[in-house]
């Protein structure tokens, strides 16, 4: 059986196709763009896998000087801890309600910006939910690859939305000029099919960079277990159950409307499972909510670097993943308590 053989680095043909049909289908990429057996690696959940990207991409000198990593702040700690670990220099860009919450890495300091070797980004972002454009996807490729740097697309809310389907940066290559250089994306099953125990995704993008990828794993990555490949080809194959959970969410987002969509900086996000409130000192707030209330939220200062001006100290973020009846009662508990 599955469990008796060691499992090849590379997966399984029934898993990379599986993936191939779902990013051609989710994206409406023409024939050809995605190649299973040279664009798709699977991983163990992407947490592993956009940690390891940093060891690939970051040198040790660029233009001979310290390497930088381009991270969005409010960001997912991962992508500091990979920056730092591979020696580069974090630069946190911030994403506020000026940016759009997207970073905009042309604001940088033009010597920060020329030792980019990595740029993380997050869309639909974590925390805030904000969705990059097709048009603003472009421009971030474009800039990867005017300035050589690796641009790494976390994509792991991309299923759970409200609206229009988020748009994805493979797709924004497929509609420019069709390569795949310079970029790649994160997907994973955790958040899209609510198996995060399953720890189960892929990469997809640059063909030099899975091949090294691929490489990489072969020393430091356990590969995906066949069993748990087996799985997740079903899970990819297979969309009534992304849109059950999918409206779900948007019920829960609904709830979250009427119980507390009279603060004055409720805004309901295009993706992902989070509420990103302002609510003055999200620290104090989330001291007392959890006093008072009995209600866990994070604090949004916790998402930045330590230090100097955390653009989410003002913020709590809320995560609606428990079922619906829990998570409205939380949304009323937490009503009487924020501050408006």
């Amino acid at each position: 059986g599955l469990w008796s053989k060691y499992p090849p680095t590379n997966g399984t043909s029934e898993f990379r196709t599986a993936v191939k049909d779902w990013i051609t289908r989710r994206y409406s990429l023409p024939p050809g763009i995605i190649e299973s057996d040279r664009h798709v690696l699977p991983v163990a959940g992407t947490r592993e896998a956009l940690f390891a990207v940093a060891l690939l991409a970051v040198p040790t000198k660029k233009h001979r000087m310290r390497p930088t990593v381009l991270i969005p702040d409010p960001f997912y700690q991962i992508y500091s801890g990979a920056a730092i670990m591979a020696g580069a220099e974090p630069v946190y860009v911030p994403t506020t309600e000026e940016t759009g919450f997207l970073p905009d890495f042309l604001a940088l300091p033009a010597d920060q910006l020329e030792r980019a070797a990595l740029a993380y980004l997050c869309s639909p972002s974590n925390p805030q939910g904000a969705v990059a454009s097709l048009n603003q996807l472009k421009a971030y490729v474009r800039l990867a690859r005017d300035l050589d740097f690796i641009l790494a697309t976390d994509e792991c809310y991309c299923e759970i939305y409200c609206g229009a389907p988020p748009p994805g940066i493979i797709e924004a290559c497929a509609t420019d000029d069709g390569h795949l250089r310079n970029v790649i994306a994160f997907h994973s099953l955790s958040k899209r099919s609510n198996v995060p125990g399953l720890r189960s995704g892929f990469v997809v993008g640059d063909s030099d960079l899975i091949m090294d990828f691929a490489r990489l794993r072969q020393y430091t990555g356990g590969a995906s277990p066949g069993p748990i490949l087996a799985a997740a080809t079903s899970l990819w194959k297979d969309e009534a159950h992304v849109k059950a959970n999918r409206a779900l969410y948007r019920d829960k987002f609904s709830d979250a409307e009427k119980i507390i969509g009279s603060h004055p900086h409720f805004y309901r996000p295009d993706g992902g499972f989070y509420l990103w409130l302002k609510v003055g000192d999200g620290e104090e707030t989330a001291r007392r909510l959890w006093a008072s209330a009995g209600v866990k939220v994070m604090p949004g200062a916790y998402l930045s670097r330590e230090g100097g001006n955390p653009p989410g100290a003002a913020y709590i973020r809320l995560a609606l993943v428990h079922d619906r009846s829990k998570t409205t009662e939380a949304l009323t508990r937490l009503a009487t308590h924020i501050q408006e």
